[in-house]
């Protein structure tokens, strides 16, 4: 495979270009802003599912203390009504009186140990209710947080695009004076390596950083100039410079 020196050195440019790209996209891939957005991602799933629970903690009291309420309203007019018949006089009866002052009694003891199951219950609805209102607030905070890092990630994904449009328009330019064989050679050992072309510097290759032996480099030496070298350790296409070494 044949290509002018100079086509040749255009692949060092195109692979610092997409060595360039590559870098970009790692970064975009990698900001901290997205590593946040997942993490807070998650602890607000989890606050969606305590809100939810607390919801229903605060729902179920307020159940419980309409029910409570409820007793305690009906032993009120139940007494209420004993007390309007033992009022009225109507019950002449010594054991009718008797027991009907029995039954006030204990509805009376019964109102107020319905009152204070309806304190008790009040008591928990009242910290249920804060429990809730402090998940919404971690929501709120949670959701603020990320709407600051979505902010942060959107503008530095733009300054990252922006970059890598300009480093795509460059290496359009260079890939056009590159032969399209050479080009097809080259992309795939980008895709296979990382590094598709390489300089031999100092009698070393600078994809895989080993040291060339006498007779590699004398058989290099030997080749011309427009012809297409490979490492013989990693393969990569090698480009010889001025500061190769040979």
């Amino acid at each position: 495979m044949k290509a002018a020196p100079e086509a040749q050195l255009r692949l060092l440019d195109l692979q610092e270009l997409d060595t360039a790209l590559d870098r970009l996209a790692h970064r975009r891939r990698t900001l901290p802003e997205l590593a946040e957005i997942d993490r807070i991602g998650g602890r607000t799933a989890e606050l969606r599912d305590r809100i939810t629970t607390a919801e229903t903690d605060v729902s179920d009291l307020d159940r419980e203390q309409s029910k409570a309420e409820q007793d305690v309203e009906q032993v009120r007019q139940r007494a209420d009504r004993d007390q309007k018949r033992l009022d009225s006089g109507q019950v002449t009866s010594a054991k009718d009186l008797e027991n009907l002052q029995s039954e006030i009694i204990s509805l009376q003891r019964r109102q107020s140990d319905l009152e204070e199951v309806v304190l008790e219950i009040m008591e928990r609805q009242e910290a249920a209710a804060a429990r809730l209102a402090e998940i919404r607030a971690e929501q709120i905070s949670a959701q603020s947080e990320v709407a600051v890092l979505t902010e942060r990630r959107d503008a530095a994904e733009q300054e990252i695009d922006a970059e890598a449009g300009m480093t795509s328009t460059a290496r359009t330019a260079v890939a056009k004076g590159i032969a399209d064989d050479v080009l097809a050679l080259y992309e795939k050992l980008r895709v296979q390596f990382g590094v598709g072309a390489a300089a031999l510097h100092r009698g070393q290759c600078q994809g895989c950083h080993l040291a060339l032996n006498t007779t590699d480099l004398n058989r290099i030496r030997a080749t011309p100039a427009d012809e297409v070298v490979r490492c013989e350790e990693c393969r990569r296409i090698l480009v010889r410079t001025p500061e190769s070494g040979l």
